[in-house]
C-alpha cells in the first residue's frame, strides 16, 4: 500500500512539475511572439518571420495576425497539421477568436484590468496605441494587396463624382443668364442663385464629411450624391426663380460632400508611394468636369429651337436641357457606386474585423487575376482593430415614438459629428488644422475671387468697346416710313416720327430720347436693353410686342393702345452678344489647368507635397501682378490661363496634404471643414472682386497677390507627409 501511495504521490508531483513548465513555456512563447510582431512591424514585414528556436511559434493575441510562410513553395503552417475532417486551407480567413476566450487568456497571464474598470483616459491612450499600430500594419496590407484593377475602377467611380462637383461649380454661371431672362429675374435677385449654391456646399462639406466618419464613406457618397441628383434633375422643370433656388440649394448640399469623402475614400486603398500621384490624378476629373459644363453649353444653350412649351404657362428652353444633361456625371456615381465595397480602412477604425479582411481579400484577389496570378494567396488572417469606446445613448425604444426616437438619433449623430469637428483642435492635430484653415482660406479666396474678376473684367471690356461703336442721331424728323430692320446699338435724340410704320423689327441696346412718336404703329416687335427715355407717344398703336411698361421710362402716352403685348422674358440667345464669348473664356480657362494637372502628379512625389504647395501659390501670386499689364480681351485671356495653370498644383498638393495630416477617425470631417471654408472664402471673394470690377485693377492685383503669397508662406510650414503612412 505505502509503495502504491508513494507512486500515486510522484505522479501528482510529476505532473504539477509539468503545467507549471508548460505555462511557463506558453508564456515565454507569447512573450516572444509579441517581440517578433513589434520587429516585424518595424522591418515591414508582417507575416514572414525567421524561423528560430520553434517551428510552431504563432502570434494569438485576439486583434494581431501572424502567418509565417514559405514563399518557394506557398505553404502555411498555420493552416498544416489538420486531420481532413477539419481541414483549414492555405490563405481560408479564420475568424476573430471568441472574447470570452481572449479574456480567460489574458486573465491566465496576468489578469489585466477590465475595460468597465478603466476611466476614459486609460481607453483612449490605449485606442490610440492599437491605432498607430494598425497604421503601419495597414500599410503592410495595402503594399501586398498591389496596386492595380481594384484601384483603378475605384478611380473612374469616384472620378464620376469629383467631375460632378466640378459641373455644379460651373453649370450655375452658364445658366444664370437665360434662367434670368427666362424667370424674369429681377436684378436685384440675380445674385442670390450664384451665392446660394456655394452656401449649399458650404453646409453639405461640413455634414456629409463629418458623417463619412460616422457611417463610412461609401454610404456617406452615396446618399450625397443621390441627393443632388435629384435636385439638380427636379431644378430643369421647375418654373418659379423661388423652387428653383430652393433646388439648386438642396443640390449644392448635396455636392458638398463629394470632395472631402471622395479623398478619404479613395486614399485609404492606396500605398504610401502611390498615394501622392494617385490623388493628383483624380483631381483632374474636376477639370474634366469644367470642360465637360463649358462644352455642354456651348453646344446646347444657344439652340433655342430645341424648346417647347405647354399653353402659356410651362416653358422648357435649351437652357433646361443643359441642366439635365449635366445632371448625368452624378447619376453615374451613383450607379457605379453601388457596385463598389466600404473602405476597409474605415471599418477596422469602427471595429468591424471580419468585413475589412474580406474586402481587403477582394483588392487583393482582384489584383492578382488582373496580374495573371490568380494562386498567389492573401496571407493576412489577423488585422489589429482599435479598441471601441461605446457611447451609451438614450432611444427610448420602449416608452417613446417613433419620431422621437427619430429625433433623437438625429440630434445624436448631429451631436457625435460636432464632437468629432471639436478633436480636430486636439493635439495632435491642432496646428495642424490651423495651418490648414490659413492655407484653405487664402488659396480659395485669391481663386476664386479672380475667377470671378476675370470674366467679369472682359465683360466689361467687351462692354466699353461696345459702347465705344455706338451711334448717335439727333434731330430726326422721319414720316411715313416703314422701318422693317434691325436696329443695333444706337441712340436717337431729339427726333420726330410722324405716320411711321415699325413692323417684325428687332431693337438690340437701343434708346429713345426727347422723342415724338405720333400716328406710329409698332407691330411684332422685339427689343432687348431698348428703352424710351421722356418720350411722348400720341395716338400710336402697339401690336405683339413686348414693350413692356418699365421700357418707358418717365415717358407721357396720350391716347395709345396695346393689343396682345407680350409679357414676361423672351429669350433670344442671339441677342447676347457676350455669350458665346463667356462660354469659350470658361472652356479655354479650364483646359490650361490639364499641363498643370499632369506636372503636378508626376511631380508630387518627387519634389514633395509642401514644394509644390509653396511654390504653386507664391508663383500664382506673382503671376496676379501681370494683370496690371491687361488692357486688350486677348491679354486678359491668356492671364486667366496662365493663372489656373499655376494655381491648379497647389490645390492638388494641398488635397494630398490634407488628407494625409488627419488620422482616419476625423479625415472626412476635417476635410469637410476646410472644404466648407472654401466656399465660404468663395463667396466673400466674390462679394469683395465683385464690388471692384470696373471701378480699379490695384486694389484687386494687389489683394489676390497679399493673400496667395502670404498662404504659400504658411504652407511651407506644414509637416512633410510624404513618407509617413495614414494615421
Amino acid at each position: 500500500m505505502e509503495e502504491t501511495y508513494k507512486d500515486r504521490t510522484s505522479l501528482v508531483k510529476g505532473a504539477k512539475d509539468i503545467a507549471k513548465e508548460v505555462k511557463r513555456q506558453a508564456v515565454k512563447k507569447v512573450n516572444k511572439a509579441v517581440d517578433k510582431a513589434q520587429d516585424g512591424y518595424t522591418q515591414r514585414s508582417y507575416s514572414r518571420f525567421q524561423d528560430e528556436e520553434d517551428d510552431d511559434d504563432y502570434y494569438v493575441q485576439g486583434g494581431n495576425y501572424g502567418v509565417e510562410v514559405n514563399d518557394d513553395e506557398g505553404s502555411s503552417e498555420a493552416t498544416e497539421g489538420h486531420d481532413e475532417d477539419d481541414e483549414i486551407y492555405e490563405g481560408e480567413y479564420q475568424g476573430i477568436p471568441n472574447m470570452g476566450q481572449g479574456k480567460d487568456g489574458m486573465v491566465a497571464l496576468g489578469q489585466p484590468v477590465r475595460d468597465e474598470y478603466k476611466d476614459r483616459h486609460e481607453l483612449e491612450t490605449e485606442r490610440k496605441a492599437d491605432e498607430e499600430e494598425l497604421a503601419q500594419q495597414y500599410e503592410l496590407i495595402i503594399q501586398e494587396c498591389g496596386h492595380g484593377r481594384f484601384q483603378w475602377a475605384l478611380f473612374f467611380v469616384l472620378g464620376m463624382a469629383l467631375m460632378a462637383d466640378g459641373v455644379e461649380v460651373f453649370v450655375v454661371g452658364f445658366v444664370l443668364p437665360s434662367a434670368e431672362t427666362d424667370m424674369c429675374i429681377p436684378n436685384s435677385g440675380s445674385g442670390w442663385l450664384g451665392s446660394i449654391v456655394y452656401l449649399g456646399m458650404m453646409v453639405g462639406a461640413f455634414f456629409w464629411g463629418g458623417l463619412a466618419d460616422k457611417v463610412g464613406r461609401r454610404q456617406s457618397l452615396l446618399i450625397c450624391m443621390s441627393v443632388n441628383g435629384f435636385f439638380a434633375f427636379l431644378s430643369s422643370f421647375v418654373q418659379g426663380y423661388g423652387f428653383f433656388l430652393f433646388c439648386r440649394l438642396f443640390s449644392g448640399f448635396g455636392i458638398g460632400g463629394a470632395v472631402p469623402t471622395v479623398f478619404s475614400y479613395f486614399s485609404e486603398v492606396l500605398a504610401r508611394e502611390k498615394r501622392g500621384e494617385h490623388l493628383s490624378w483624380l483631381c483632374m476629373f474636376w477639370m474634366i468636369g469644367g470642360i465637360y459644363a463649358s462644352a455642354m453649353a456651348w453646344a446646347i444653350i444657344p439652340h433655342y429651337g430645341w424648346s417647347f412649351s405647354m399653353g402659356s404657362a410651362y416653358q422648357f428652353h435649351s437652357w433646361r436641357v443643359f441642366v439635365i444633361v449635366c445632371a448625368l456625371p452624378c447619376v453615374s456615381s451613383v450607379v457605379a457606386l453601388t457596385f463598389m465595397p466600404e473602405s476597409p480602412r474605415f471599418l477596422l477604425e469602427v471595429g468591424k474585423h471580419d468585413e475589412a479582411w474580406m474586402i481587403l481579400k477582394q483588392i487583393h484577389d482582384t489584383n492578382m487575376r488582373a496580374r495573371g496570378q490568380p494562386e498567389k494567396v492573401f496571407t493576412v488572417n489577423r488585422i489589429k482593430t482599435p479598441k471601441q469606446i461605446d457611447e451609451l445613448i438614450e432611444i427610448e425604444s420602449d416608452t417613446g415614438t417613433w419620431y422621437r426616437r427619430c429625433f433623437v438619433r438625429i440630434r445624436t449623430e448631429l451631436y457625435g459629428i460636432w464632437l468629432t469637428f471639436m478633436r480636430c483642435f486636439n493635439y495632435p492635430v491642432k496646428d495642424n488644422t490651423i495651418k490648414l484653415t490659413a492655407v484653405w482660406f487664402t488659396l480659395s479666396f485669391g481663386y476664386y475671387g479672380l475667377s470671378v474678376w476675370f470674366p467679369d473684367v472682359i465683360k466689361h471690356l467687351q462692354s466699353d468697346e461696345y459702347a465705344s461703336r455706338v451711334k448717335h442721331f439727333r434731330n430726326e424728323e422721319v414720316s411715313h416710313f416703314v422701318f422693317n430692320f434691325t436696329l443695333e446699338n444706337q441712340i436717337h435724340s431729339n427726333g420726330e416720327y410722324i405716320n411711321d410704320r415699325f413692323i417684325m423689327m428687332k431693337f438690340k441696346s437701343v434708346t429713345f430720347e426727347d422723342s415724338l412718336f405720333k400716328n406710329c404703329v409698332f407691330e411684332d416687335i422685339t427689343s432687348l436693353n431698348t428703352y424710351f427715355r421722356n418720350c411722348t407717344f400720341m395716338n400710336t398703336t402697339f401690336y405683339n410686342t413686348d414693350l413692356e411698361q418699365y421700357k418707358f421710362v418717365d415717358s407721357e402716352l396720350i391716347n395709345c393702345t396695346f393689343f396682345h403685348v407680350r409679357t414676361g422674358c423672351q429669350i433670344s440667345f442671339d441677342d447676347d452678344y457676350s455669350a458665346y464669348w463667356i462660354y469659350f473664356v470658361n472652356f479655354l480657362g479650364t483646359l490650361a489647368v490639364l499641363p498643370g494637372n499632369i506636372v503636378s502628379a508626376l511631380l508630387m512625389d518627387r519634389i514633395g507635397r509642401l514644394t509644390m504647395l509653396g511654390g504653386s501659390m507664391v508663383l500664382s501670386g506673382i503671376s496676379c501682378f501681370f494683370l496690371w499689364f491687361g488692357t486688350s480681351e486677348s491679354m486678359m485671356i491668356g492671364m486667366l490661363c496662365l493663372y489656373n495653370g499655376l494655381t491648379i498644383s497647389a490645390w492638388n498638393s494641398l488635397d494630398v496634404i490634407t488628407v494625409e495630416l488627419y488620422p482616419t477617425d476625423r479625415r472626412a470631417t476635417g476635410f469637410g471643414f476646410l472644404n466648407a471654408l472654401c466656399k465660404a472664402a468663395a463667396v466673400l471673394g466674390n462679394l469683395i472682386f465683385g464690388s471692384l470690377v470696373g471701378i480699379t485693377k490695384a486694389i484687386p492685383i494687389l489683394l489676390a497677390s497679399t493673400v496667395l503669397v502670404c498662404g504659400g508662406l504658411v504652407g511651407l510650414r506644414l509637416p512633410d507627409t510624404r513618407t509617413q503612412v495614414l494615421m
